[in-house]
């Protein structure tokens, strides 16, 4: 049963990390956006990479944590099945 609700949760976690990837990719446009607007300058530039940075792992992580979430709910089928 509780690897039945695990399972539940990674495909339901699965649809939000897409959602994420999608507000990922929407949040980078006003960055560039910015950095045109300022003239390309070192600062802007620099602000710009952290801001795309932050958005990176707003991205990434989730995806990583899925991803050993995953691996762990095979290893308790495992232990269960045996």
């Amino acid at each position: 049963m509780l690897t039945y609700l695990l399972e539940m949760l990674l495909k339901f976690g699965a649809v939000m990390v897409v959602a994420n990837e999608v507000r990922g990719l929407i949040l980078t446009a006003p960055v560039f956006y910015g950095i045109y607007q300022a003239g390309g300058t070192l600062a802007a530039i620099w602000l710009g990479i952290c801001s795309l940075g932050g958005i990176a792992l707003s991205v990434v992580v989730p995806l990583l944590a899925a991803r050993k979430l995953k691996a762990f709910v095979r290893r308790k089928q495992a232990v269960v099945a045996d």
